[in-house]
Parts: C-alpha cells; sequence; structure tokens
C-alpha cells in the first residue's frame, strides 16, 4: 500500500515470546484511493489527517495491513456560513413582502409593524454571527469546549472523517467510512425547557387555542404558502425570459425556434398556473380581504358551498379550522378564478397565433402541446392574423404582453394573500416563535455541515462504482445516524434536539455541477422548507457521471436515527426516568428505513437487486433490527450494530454522534471497526480484544510505560487501558456498573478518611 513509504514511522512492535503483534505506525501523508487524480477535489474539504497503520492476523495465520485515519473538515465552518448568508437572504425578502402587503386595518397594521421590528432583530443577529464566523481561522472544526459559545452556534462540534482502510491477502482492498460529530443541538440556548421536538409540539398545541386577533393555519398550510411564494418567485422571471426568447424568434422568423420557444414557455406557464391550484390561496383571499380597512366581520364561511361553486374539481379545504376566517358578503370569490384562469387563456392564444403563423408559413406542423389547457378566444386570433406576410413579432407582441400583464395581477395577489398567512405565524407569540425559528436554524446548520461532508466523501469515494451512481439517482441515499445521548436531565434536549434536525434533513437534495474554476466547495441555495446543495466536480471526474446526473436531476437522502444510550446516566434512565423519547424515535426511524428498503427493491433493475440479496440478506437483518426494537432491552447495543451493518449494505452514510464527539463515539467506532475485521475480514478469533484495546490506546492518546512497543508486544493477558474498563461494564451488565460505583464511593470515603 506504500503507507510506511509516504510516511514516517514512531512505532513498531516484533514478535517476541512467540507472541505476534500489532504494527503500529504513525504518519502524516495523505491517502490515495481510486488515484491521485481525485486528491485535490477531496483535500479541498478534507484538512490535517491523522494516519495510524496497524498489522492484525487473520484465522489463516496471514497478515492483514490496516491504515486508520481521521480527517477534519473545512466544511465545518463553510457550511454554516452559506447557511446564514441564505437565511439572512430569505428573511429580507420575507420582510419587504410584508411591508407591500398594502393598507391594513389598525388591528392588523399593528401586528405587522411589530413583527417587523422583531424580524429586523433578527436578521440583524445573524449578520452579527455570519461577521463573526467570517473572523475564524486557524482550526477547521469546532472543539467540544467551545459547544456553549453564541458565536459558534451554528458550527458542529468536533466533525471529523473516521476512516478504515484494509488491505487482506485474500479479499479485495475495502474502505469504512464513519463521520463523527457532537449531536446537533443548541447548547447555548440550553434544555431547561426542552429540545425542539418538545418545544415545537407546544408551541403548536398553543397556537391552536388561540384567540380571536390570530387566524390559525396548519404547520401544513404554512409550509404550503412558503412552497406557492418560492415557486412564484422562481417562474415568474422564468416565464418573462422565455416570452422574450419567443419573441426574438419570432423576429427571426426561424419557425423551429418559434416552436422550441414556444415549448418552453407553455412549460413554465403550466407549472405557474398549477402552482396556485389550492384551496389555501383562496382562503387567504378571503382572510386578507377582511383585514383591509372598512372589512365588516359578517357570517362565517361556507367551505362546501363555496369549493363547489368556484372549482368543483379542487381538493377539500386544507384548512382546519375554517370558522376562524371572517368572511365578507361582499367578497365576490369568482373574481380569484377569473384572475387566475386569464393567465391560461393568453397562453392558449399564443399557442393558437403559433400554429397558424407556422401554417401559413408552409412550416410543419407544431407548437400546439398546451393547447388541451382551454379554448383559445377564435376571434382575438382571427383578428391578429389578418395577413400571412405580416411580421410575427408584431403579431406576437400584444398576446406576449397580455399574458405578462395577466401574470402581473396573479402574482400581486397570491403574494399579498400568502404573505398575510405567513404573517399569522410570527404573529402569533413573537418572541417564542422566532427564538424556536432559530434553535431550529441552529440544529439544521450542524446536521447539514455533516451531511453535506458525508455526502462528498461517499461521492469521492464511489465515484467508480456504477451500480452506487445508478443507484444514487434512482433511489437516493440512506444516511443513517447512530446516536448515543442518554434519556436523562440535558441529553434529552439534545436528543429531542438532535431528533428533528436529522428529520430536517429531508428538505434537503443535492445536485452536481462541473466546477468551472478551482474552487469546488458546495454551494446552498434555496428557502428553509427545501435546499438544494450543489456539489462541484472537477470536469474529469463530472464526465464519467451517468447522463441523468449531469442534466441537473435532484439527489435525494432519507435521513434516519437510531439512539441507544449507553452511559451511567442511561442506567439510571431506564431505573428511575423515562425511556419513551428513545423507543419512539427508534421506531419511527425503523418506518423510515423500510421506506427506503421499499422503494430500492422497486426502483433498482433486478440484476442489481438479485446481487445483494445474494450478498447480503436485508429483509432478514431488518426484521431483525425490528424485533430489538421492539423487545425493549436495556442498553440494547444490537439495535446500533444492526442499524449500521444495513446502512454499509445498502451504500448508505454512516453518523456515530454522542454528546461531543470524543469517549462513547471513541468507543463505538473502534469497537465497530473491530468487528468488521473480525466479521468480514477474517480476523484471528484470538486477537479481537488485542485489537480493540491497541486502536483504544492509540485513540486516547499517549502510551504509558507498560505499552511502549519497543519495551515488549502486546500479550495475550495484557489489561486493556483503565478508561476502557467502566465503558466495558457499561456495554455488558449494568448491574456491574453498580457495584462499581459502589466499591469507588468506598475507596473514595477511606481515602478522605
Amino acid at each position: 500500500m506504500g503507507e510506511i513509504e509516504d510516511g514516517e514511522a514512531d512505532h513498531i512492535t516484533t514478535d517476541v515470546q512467540g507472541q505476534k503483534c500489532a504494527l503500529v505506525c504513525e504518519c502524516t501523508a495523505p491517502e490515495s484511493v481510486n488515484g491521485k487524480d481525485n486528491l485535490p477535489f477531496l483535500n479541498a474539504v478534507l484538512k490535517n489527517p491523522v494516519c495510524k497503520l496497524y498489522r492484525f492476523p487473520t484465522s489463516d495465520n496471514k497478515w492483514m495491513r490496516i491504515r486508520e485515519q481521521m480527517s477534519e473538515s473545512i466544511l465545518s465552518f463553510h457550511i454554516p456560513k452559506e447557511l446564514i448568508s441564505l437565511h439572512i437572504k430569505e428573511d429580507l425578502c420575507r420582510n419587504q413582502e410584508l411591508k407591500e402587503l398594502g393598507e391594513l386595518s389598525p388591528h392588523w397594521d399593528n401586528l405587522r409593524k411589530n413583527v417587523l421590528t422583531h424580524c429586523d432583530q433578527m436578521v440583524n443577529m445573524y449578520q452579527d454571527i455570519l461577521t463573526e464566523l467570517s473572523k475564524e481561522t486557524g482550526s477547521s472544526f469546532k472543539s467540544s469546549s467551545s459547544k456553549g459559545e453564541k458565536t459558534l452556534e451554528f458550527v458542529p462540534v468536533n466533525l471529523h472523517l473516521q476512516r478504515m482502510h484494509v488491505h487482506s491477502p485474500h479479499l479485495k482492498d475495502a474502505l469504512y467510512d464513519v463521520i463523527t460529530v457532537g449531536a446537533p443541538a443548541a447548547h447555548f440556548q440550553g434544555f431547561k425547557n426542552g429540545g425542539l421536538r418538545k418545544l415545537l409540539h407546544r408551541f403548536e398545541m398553543e397556537r391552536r387555542n388561540t384567540g380571536y386577533q390570530f387566524i390559525y393555519y396548519s404547520p401544513e398550510n404554512t409550509a404550503k404558502a412558503k412552497e406557492v411564494l418560492s415557486n412564484i418567485n422562481q417562474l415568474q422571471p422564468l416565464i418573462a425570459t422565455h416570452a422574450d426568447l419567443l419573441l426574438n424568434s419570432a423576429s427571426q422568423h426561424s419557425p423551429d425556434s418559434l416552436k422550441n420557444s414556444l415549448k418552453m414557455l407553455s412549460e413554465k406557464t403550466e407549472l405557474f398556473v398549477h402552482a396556485f391550484k389550492d384551496q389555501l390561496v383562496r382562503s387567504a383571499l378571503l382572510a386578507l380581504y377582511t383585514a383591509r380597512p372598512g372589512g365588516v366581520l359578517k357570517k362565517p364561511p361556507s367551505p362546501k358551498n363555496s369549493t363547489e361553486e368556484s372549482c368543483p374539481q379542487d381538493p377539500p379545504p386544507l384548512m382546519r379550522r375554517q370558522d376562524s376566517i371572517p368572511h365578507h358578503s361582499d367578497y365576490d370569490e369568482e373574481e380569484w378564478d377569473r384572475v387566475w384562469a386569464s393567465v391560461g387563456k393568453s397562453l392558449n392564444c399564443i399557442i393558437a397565433t403559433v400554429d397558424k403563423l407556422i401554417e401559413r408559413d408552409g412550416g410543419s406542423e407544431g407548437g400546439g402541446d398546451g393547447s388541451k389547457d382551454g379554448e383559445e378566444d377564435p376571434s382575438l386570433v382571427d383578428s391578429i392574423i389578418t395577413h400571412p406576410r405580416e411580421d410575427w413579432y408584431e403579431q406576437l407582441y400584444p398576446l406576449i404582453l397580455t399574458l405578462k400583464d395577466c401574470m402581473g395581477e396573479v402574482v400581486n395577489r397570491a403574494k399579498q394573500s400568502l404573505t398575510f398567512v405567513l404573517l399569522q405565524e410570527l404573529a402569533y407569540s413573537l418572541p417564542q416563535c422566532l427564538m424556536l425559528t432559530l434553535r431550529r436554524d441552529i440544529v439544521f446548520s450542524q446536521a447539514l455541515a455533516g451531511l453535506v461532508c458525508g455526502f462528498i466523501i461517499k461521492l469521492h469515494t464511489s465515484l467508480h462504482d456504477p451500480g452506487f451512481l445508478q443507484q444514487l439517482h434512482t433511489v437516493g441515499l440512506i444516511v443513517q445516524y447512530e446516536g448515543l445521548l442518554s434519556t436523562y436531565s440535558d441529553e434529552i434536549g439534545m436528543l429531542e434536539d438532535m431528533a428533528v434536525g436529522i428529520s430536517d434533513l429531508k428538505k434537503v437534495a443535492f445536485k452536481i455541477i462541473e466546477a468551472k474554476s478551482n474552487d469546488v466547495l458546495p454551494v446552498i441555495t434555496g428557502r428553509r422548507e427545501h435546499y438544494v446543495v450543489e456539489v462541484k466536480l472537477p470536469a474529469r471526474m463530472f464526465e464519467a457521471l451517468p447522463l441523468q446526473i449531469k442534466e441537473g436531476q435532484l439527489l435525494h437522502v432519507y435521513p434516519v436515527l437510531f439512539n441507544v444510550g449507553i452511559n451511567e446516566q442511561q442506567t439510571l434512565a431506564e431505573r428511575f426516568g423515562d425511556v419513551s423519547l428513545q423507543e419512539s424515535i427508534n421506531q419511527e426511524n425503523f418506518e423510515l428505513l423500510k421506506e427506503y428498503y421499499t422503494i430500492f427493491m422497486e426502483k433498482m433493475p433486478p440484476d442489481y437487486i438479485s446481487h445483494f440479496q445474494e450478498q447480503n440478506d436485508l429483509k432478514g437483518l431488518l426484521e431483525n433490527l425490528h424485533q430489538n426494537i421492539q423487545a425493549k432491552k436495556r442498553k440494547n447495543v444490537e439495535i446500533m450494530w444492526l442499524a449500521a451493518t444495513i446502512c454499509r449494505k445498502l451504500n448508505g452514510i454512516r453518523f456515530t454522534c454522542c454528546k461531543s464527539a470524543k469517549d462513547r463515539t471513541s468507543m463505538s467506532v473502534t469497537l465497530e471497526q473491530c468487528s468488521i475485521l473480525r466479521d468480514e475480514h477474517q480476523l484471528h478469533k484470538d486477537f479481537f480484544i488485542r485489537a480493540l484495546d491497541c486502536m483504544r490506546r492509540q485513540t486516547q492518546g499517549a502510551l504509558s510505560e507498560s505499552d511502549d512497543p519497543e519495551t515488549g508486544c502486546l500479550t495475550d493477558n495484557k489489561p486493556t487501558s483503565r478508561h476502557f474498563y467502566p465503558v466495558a461494564l457499561l456495554l455488558v451488565s449494568s448491574h456491574l456498573l453498580v457495584v462499581w460505583l459502589i466499591l469507588s464511593l468506598a475507596l473514595l470515603l477511606a481515602k478522605y478518611q
């Protein structure tokens, strides 16, 4: 492999008294796995690698070589800065939309002013945090001692790549990656009132019972309003651009170009019209109408009648409390339908005009893809096309102008009404609402930094695996988080934060683009409800990707979290507290994992699935995992091992998290690595404990005098490191831990007496 030649060996053990000993070296040379061409890309996100080299015997008395590497990631700071910049842009846009809401009655106007004041303060806070983060230099990760610092709230704790490269005599070389990171949590905010899972539930329950001065919209409706607003902001300029391209094609008198431009215009306009086909927009227009000055509240609306009369094909109203929306007797509910439909009619006129222009010009049949949306106005079209030789531009220009005017009217009304929906969310319990948003942004930022790091590393490692690339764009990737938090004291709040932060990663999609410069750092676009992470690849690597990925297809991830507390606090929680939070999280995420497995089996080709079935009994592993979750056994570490195995079998991304990604995390990772060496690479059964001890001693730092490889070897009866024994006892039996605690207390009392 070239490890020793690439680095300097610090410690080498030899055979002493017939005992085969581990070869332990330390080096600083980077690792090349898939060729040196890929190193600049990986080195752009990983820094300061620390490498250890080991040699262990196999079951047939041969030697396997292991290279263990731990690296920091500059994405620890890059991703939070990208995300905060995006939040500032989004919040400034929302504040401007609130200001442009128009004239409101005194009650609503005062609420708007109050909301704007608090939102401006939040923007200023985000700008200050971004400024402080930009000043950070030196270390590329946040240490556990800094997890309570306000200026570093958005940065994950101890984000590292832990990589094991195995070279065995009979099997193919293999890589095993685990991303280690502190549990995503708002440490500076504290956990006195719990974490996000509890706080969001409590906030939503209180908001349901709000008074008359607010209108309740469910979280689903609020998210829908944000989605429609985002679609409006994206589609309106695109439609305007395609309309101008259509006019440009008309001025050039090019039938083929005209048909292509019309096709793009039709597709975007249809998406635009479809975005407003929702009862929420109609309900929001009604609510905003009554909030205008002089609005008189009359009888409550009758959702059934209004729905049947205005749009019989629409789904039932999404509002959970329709009676909270006031109704004005003079409000014309059909006016919105007329304005909304005018966009489709304008498009149909353009389509019919283009068809007749091309037909009279002797061109081929074309352009009528969108005519199914409705019937064009024949009198309008015939009045425009009166002379076959008349300039195409002059004939299409008034129709394009009409389309833009109709679209502008729809956008203006829809933006104001949906912004009014967002005002309801912000107006209720202003400080609490914004603080929850801040907390959720903090936790999500930490989770996203780890996810992007893991995705880029996985992409780099599997770039030359066609099966993985097909799975990536066909199904997506499973992302498995192994949590080691207890359900006791502050760690309950951390687990609640972590559960919400990881669940929010479902809103993230990845897009791979070609790098146009040496800057290959990822870029984040989108909004709080939908993010797109653009991963840049050098040209040579980009060309090797499947066509679907190169064309910009969004790549999705499926995050799952399985938590098993293993420390002494978990012993107290299981004996005297409540572990229902852990049980519910594991059960919920098992259903998500099962759903991914179902999609995987449905969408992947049969030959690929048959290969999986031959190598791994995934169905059996899933059933075993489900049985262990249902068993509710104390400190059931089998859940962690099964979930990790399933993730590796499915080409997923592995994470291991505890409070600070130190002791518990290192114990779990080293145990997993040795288990892999035993189960997958035929590690000699008599050397499992010694290999585990060797890796953990290196993890913990300096060697004691009796551990010095230069004075001897690791004998079979040699005790493990003293830090390992309490954790090992804890993993084996909580009863032994209680005995150990009692004896330790007795020794302390005897010492000080």
